[in-house]
């Protein structure tokens, strides 16, 4: 079992990005992979969890092991595959979905990609009680990146932010709805994710 990988960003896609590890490129699932920076002089360490299948075998990466530990324990709730947990991981506020399993608000959970009524009743019976050694450790500021005030940049940014949506389930439809609010923003390709995000579960 890999832990964790340290190395520079590489690449980024909507679905996953790749750590530059000695010369070695690792491709890794993330919940917001722009959430993460190509900046050379600044190594990232993404803790990882491999996940294998008949047919596949991938590395999901996280940036902290207590946001590791949520996504495995969301594996752990029948109905709930590494894509679901991903997206609900997603939101950049995992204290959130901690509160809201706690609370047994299933209306916030059926409003994340995959998580149906019963789904959401699974994950409340599966978790409930059982994630506060996670929910007290979270850092409240999960992410935290600059504006970029170039209108070039923020356009392309939202394109890409759209792209990351789609590959964490969100419908075209659901997507339309909330585009033309982030347009009067100027912001980074994940601050766009989280804002959408922020709209999509209200």
């Amino acid at each position: 079992m890999i832990e964790f990988i340290k190395g520079f960003v590489d690449h980024i896609t909507p679905e996953y990005i790749v750590i530059d590890h000695h010369g070695i490129g690792y491709q890794i699932h993330t919940p917001n992979p722009f959430s993460y920076s190509k900046n050379r002089k600044e190594e990232n360490i993404v803790y990882t969890y491999q996940h294998v299948r008949e047919d596949l075998i991938a590395l999901y990466g996280f940036s902290t092991r207590e946001e590791k530990a949520l996504f495995m324990k969301l594996l752990n709730v029948t109905g709930i595959g590494p894509k679901g947990a991903l997206a609900i991981l997603a939101s950049g506020n995992p204290s959130q979905v901690i509160e809201a399993i706690e609370n047994e608000n299933d209306t916030f959970l059926v409003k994340f990609p995959g998580v149906g009524k019963k789904t959401a009743r699974q994950i409340i019976l599966d978790l409930k009680g059982k994630l506060g050694d996670i929910a007290a450790l979270y850092s409240p500021d999960l992410f935290n990146h600059e504006e970029l005030e170039d209108k070039e940049s923020a356009n392309h940014a939202l394109s890409e932010a759209i792209e990351a949506l789609k590959v964490l389930g969100y419908a075209e439809r659901e997507i339309k709805k909330v585009v033309p609010s982030l347009q009067e923003e100027s912001l980074t390709t994940d601050q766009y994710v989280k804002k959408a995000l922020q709209k999509l579960l209200k």
